[in-house]
């Protein structure tokens, strides 16, 4: 497990997703890395974890955590439901919410089945799999394979249009699922992703 402080009460972690397998010919995964990202968010009152996963076998983690939701109230969030992952071992652990409490907004992408959120706080977004960062370190859109949406099959230009709203935050950072985090000028990598190819 790799643990990031990006601000004050603001963590990144990642863990390699139990799921993930390598192509048989190559080695190389198939659409994504196995390390996949996750979010811990505390104010005063509140502990929310988005898309937690929690690594196999590590108490250190579970202690670390313990202590961030230590006399709050807990909520445990996903983007997708391809993001399941150990939010129920979260939810029994801390009788936690799946609700958003309110300094976090929700931004759901109804044609993608994806809720983004928005930690107001930090300026921070939170996307599920519509947005990652390549090998490249830029922030980008998913590759289109996997837009295959709830009632149809998806586009860039599509999703595109269906992201535009979110030009109008402040976002400072965006914290992946895949890839690495940017770290600040979101907005501005927000908008070359989401510019026409």
């Amino acid at each position: 497990m790799q643990l990031e402080t990006l601000r004050t009460d603001l963590w990144r972690w990642t863990a390699p997703h139990p799921e993930w397998r390598p192509t048989d010919d190559d080695g190389t995964p198939t659409d994504w890395a196995a390390e996949v990202g996750c979010v811990l968010y505390v104010t005063s009152g509140h502990a929310i974890f988005i898309d937690p996963l929690a690594p196999a076998d590590d108490g250190s983690f579970w202690a670390w955590a313990d202590e961030r939701c230590r006399d709050r109230e807990v909520a445990v969030l996903e983007t997708t439901p391809f993001h399941r992952r150990s939010r129920d071992a979260f939810v029994e652990r801390y009788s936690a919410s799946t609700q958003p409490p309110s300094p976090v907004d929700a931004w759901p992408v109804a044609l993608a089945d994806e809720t983004m959120y928005w930690l107001v706080e930090h300026r921070t977004l939170v996307p599920g799999d519509l947005l990652l960062v390549g090998e490249d370190g830029q922030l980008s859109l998913c590759p289109e394979s996997w837009l295959d949406g709830p009632s149809a099959t998806l586009t860039h230009a599509a999703v595109r249009e269906a992201l535009a709203p979110l030009l109008e935050l402040d976002v400072d950072l965006v914290l992946t699922s895949h890839g690495g985090p940017v770290r600040e000028g979101g907005r501005g990598a927000l908008a070359r992703a989401l510019a026409p190819a």
